[in-house]
């Protein structure tokens, strides 16, 4: 009851005060409005619990001091440690002697000679911070000061110096940190590397988040054999329902490396641009249209392909292609009508010019969606596009396609077969603009023309399911029987029917704006059935489809197609898909993946196979493989194979393995690439690299993809290997 009494007396006479300050202890003394408190005692001071095995309070001055064992927790993610604590109430500062404090959050701790605070601030002296076990951390980081921000959960270390265990790694005179995902402003991680054949390399980038509405990030980089350059990308969201960003780029080569390595540019630039508005002409032009509009822009633009090899110092996580493609697609779209607009431009980087690449420049659109009459019987839509292909030098067009299919269909046998009959009406405009190149076509073969057919076909189908007690078993098959009707030519079709409807000229620049087939008179067959268990996971599938075309000289069965998707077990699953060519005795695609997953496996083999019968277009046969292999938690294991069977040449390899613990990741690499370049000449050339990336990630102050360094070998390009 006593020591009740006292806690009772102690709360009363501090809770009047404009910062409280309760103490709790089995002993307390008063003298001369100094309190003494010892025994196990325990503090509150605002957002402050604090336990000590003694403590004295000058109610004069507002100090508070601690001594041995203080254990203070501030909020619900801080915990700090001392055997020394003064505090100034009415200054509101805070000191520690020595200093530890655990960010729970995180999973950060920090410790020094001595602590001091003051308001959100918190200055340490001649400490190390870590993620690791503080008894014997694998990894620390010393600094000879530091700043903490306890609202921003900013940390500042200067003359810092990375130790792993004992050995020093790396050092910086400044290192930023943030203990929370909060965007801000600061230096990210460094890359850094070293290349047999370019040198060092080093990349610094610079996060400035200023507003919540934006942000960017500069990477400026050196490779010292090789050159330098600088890469940014600005991230904005502009409203709640339009974003995008930029990313540009530069980089110049040293005159030595240019021109040891014949490349085709000194200089490598770019740009990217994405932006995307899922209600744009309501934001834009103040508009209240009940419809659904968007704006899509992709827009690109480099010089050559080691723009993006040179943006990263991992080339294997770059895309490259030899044709870059822009574009603006812009749409309305209501329950019964779809207008659009679409911009492709096109640009060839193996070409000095483009000045001869067709665009298309641009697409408009107008579709009118399914509708139905009689009772839901006739079905009927409507699809008119119209395309403006344009190029600089060379034959350009205009080229309106008009779509009107109708549908009559009904059921039979209580809805156990569904008939149907379908009518087409196509029409094709093309009128001609520009001069000829070629002096092979002789004039007035680019008049404008008209194209315009009908063609009918009858269906049949019908579908089967049966519930089981684990599955159900779905059957799905039918035919249609598709005949050509009349049809009529004009002008560019009728002069060109003859010449570009054979295969062995639709590569003759005269046919390159006849884009019409030929309607057969075919009958298709299909069949398909799948299982799938009670809570709907598909279990098998299976498709066949088959065309006979019937011909003057008799019928004629087009190629036959087969898909299956098995999943063979909870872990196992095989997929094929395949077309059968009769008329060559042979496959023209044929692809197989099978894969296998489970808690220590993720296994995947697949192979590509197309062959499109034309001798200037070589076939295509591409293996892919990988594997990966959890040991436990902290080891797993990973390879990766790639082959081109036609060309007999290996397009990548890699194989590894990563260690993982709480506060550190270790990992080593070997990698192989085979990544395009522009040659001296303008011509696509090929470099194969050699990497061993040596992988170490401290957490949790480095990202999961970040690699603190890596070395790079490569091996010699084979147009240089004699």
């Amino acid at each position: 009851m006593l020591k009740l009494f006292i806690f009772l007396i102690i709360f009363a006479v501090y809770a009047a005060g404009d910062n409280r300050v309760e103490i709790y202890a089995t002993k307390m003394d008063t003298k001369d409005n100094i309190i003494t408190a010892e025994g196990e005692v325990v503090i509150v001071y605002q957002d402050y619990y604090l336990s000590a095995k003694r403590a004295i309070y000058d109610r004069n001055s507002g100090e508070l001091e601690l001594f041995e064992n203080i254990r203070a927790s501030q909020g619900v993610n801080i915990k700090l440690l001392g055997e020394y604590a003064k505090l100034n109430i009415a200054e509101k500062e805070r000191t520690f002697k020595p200093f530890y404090m655990l960010e729970k959050k995180s999973d950060v701790w920090l410790s020094g000679v001595k602590g001091y605070a003051k308001d959100t601030d918190i200055n340490v002296k001649s400490g190390l911070m870590s993620g690791c076990d503080p008894n014997n951390p694998l990894w620390k980081m010393e600094f000879t000061s530091s700043d903490y921000d306890t609202d921003t959960m900013w940390l500042s270390l200067y003359n810092a110096r990375i130790y792993i265990y004992d050995i020093l790694v790396f050092y910086t005179p400044y290192f930023g940190y943030s203990l929370d995902t909060t965007r801000r402003t600061g230096l990210l991680p460094p890359m850094v590397g070293l290349s047999s054949k370019e040198g060092f390399f080093y990349e610094q980038s610079l996060y400035i988040a200023e507003q919540n509405w934006w942000d960017l990030e500069l990477r400026p980089q050196i490779r010292s054999n090789r050159g330098s350059g600088l890469y940014s990308t600005f991230r904005f969201v502009d409203s709640e329902i339009s974003k995008g960003f930029l990313t540009a780029g530069y980089f110049k080569e040293k005159e030595e490396y240019f021109l040891e390595n014949k490349l085709g540019n000194q200089e490598h630039y770019g740009f990217k641009f994405l932006y995307e508005n899922s209600d744009v002409i309501n934001q834009w032009f103040n508009t209240n249209f009940k419809g659904q509009s968007g704006l899509y822009m992709d827009i690109v633009n480099m010089n050559d392909v080691d723009y993006i090899n040179l943006s990263s110092h991992d080339t294997t996580k770059n895309a490259t292609a030899k044709q870059l493609l822009s574009r603006i697609n812009l749409f309305y779209n209501t329950d019964n009508d779809y207008f659009g607009a679409y911009f492709k431009h096109y640009k060839d980087l193996t070409l000095d010019s483009n000045e001869k690449t067709l665009q298309n420049l641009p697409a408009l659109h107008y579709h009118r969606y399914l509708d139905t009459l009689l009772d839901n019987h006739l079905l009927y839509s409507t699809d008119i596009k119209s395309n403006n292909y344009y190029r600089n030098v060379g034959k350009s067009a205009v080229q309106t396609d008009l779509n009107i299919p109708l549908t009559l269909q009904t059921s039979l046998f209580d809805e156990s077969l569904n008939i149907a009959y379908k009518t087409n009406l196509y029409v094709q405009h093309t009128s001609f603009k520009g001069e000829e190149e070629s002096l092979r076509v002789p004039a007035g073969e680019y008049d404008s023309g008209v194209f315009a057919r009908n063609y009918h076909a009858v269906s049949a189908s019908s579908q089967l399911t049966r519930a089981f007690d684990e599955v159900t078993h779905v059957i799905d098959f039918g035919t249609q029987y598709q005949v050509a009707g009349t049809e009529f030519e004009d002008g560019y079709y009728k002069k060109q029917k003859n010449y570009c409807s054979k295969s062995s000229n639709r590569f003759d620049p005269i046919c390159e704006f006849y884009n019409i087939k030929d309607i057969e008179e075919n009958l298709q067959l299909y069949f398909s059935h799948y299982l799938h268990d009670i809570s709907g996971k598909q279990l098998f599938y299976h498709r066949l489809s088959q065309n006979i075309i019937y011909k003057e000289t008799g019928g004629q069965t087009s190629e036959l197609e087969n898909e299956l998707d098995y999943q063979i077990s909870n872990h196992l699953n095989f997929y094929n898909n395949m077309f059968y060519n009769y008329d060559e005795n042979g496959f023209s695609k044929n692809f197989n993946k099978i894969a296998y997953t489970d808690d220590s496996f993720n296994i995947g083999l697949a192979h590509m196979y197309k062959n499109s019968f034309v001798d200037i277009e070589p076939q295509t046969s591409y293996m892919t493989s990988s594997i990966r292999y959890s040991y436990n938690k902290h080891y797993s294991y990973s390879f990766r194979y790639d082959y081109d069977l036609e060309r007999k040449d290996k397009k990548g390899f890699e194989i590894g393995f990563l260690y993982q613990k709480k506060c550190w990741d270790f990992g080593l690499t070997y990698l192989e690439n085979n990544r395009p370049i522009l040659n001296q000449y303008g011509q696509s050339d090929s470099i194969y690299d050699r990497y061993v990336y040596i992988t170490i990630r401290l957490k949790p102050i480095m990202a999961p993809d970040s690699r603190l360094s890596g070395f790079v070998y490569r091996l010699p390009d084979k147009s240089e290997a004699k």
